[in-house]
């Protein structure tokens, strides 16, 4: 019975790095051929440029997020209480 677990905790481990390698080796080819297309480029560079506007976007949020924070703290401190 121990024999027979073990054989089987072997067995699974090659077939599980022999995917494992296989996965790996599969991963780089499609990476490299994305790489290379022009296609590939351009579905880059839109995903960039799209990244790089929500970035911006969320800059400009964060600064009109921070006056009304000034904003709030003025009326509280003139005041004493929240309006």
């Amino acid at each position: 019975m121990n024999t027979v677990i073990a054989v089987a905790i072997v067995f699974g481990s090659i077939v599980m790095m022999v995917a494992l390698v296989c996965g790996t080796v599969l991963t780089l080819v499609k990476a490299r051929r994305e790489g290379l297309s022009p296609s590939g480029r351009k579905a880059r560079t839109d995903e960039a440029a799209v990244i790089q506007e929500l970035y911006q976007g969320l800059a400009r949020m964060e600064k009109r997020v921070e006056a009304l924070e000034t904003i709030l703290m003025e009326s509280q401190g003139k005041d004493g209480y929240t309006r």
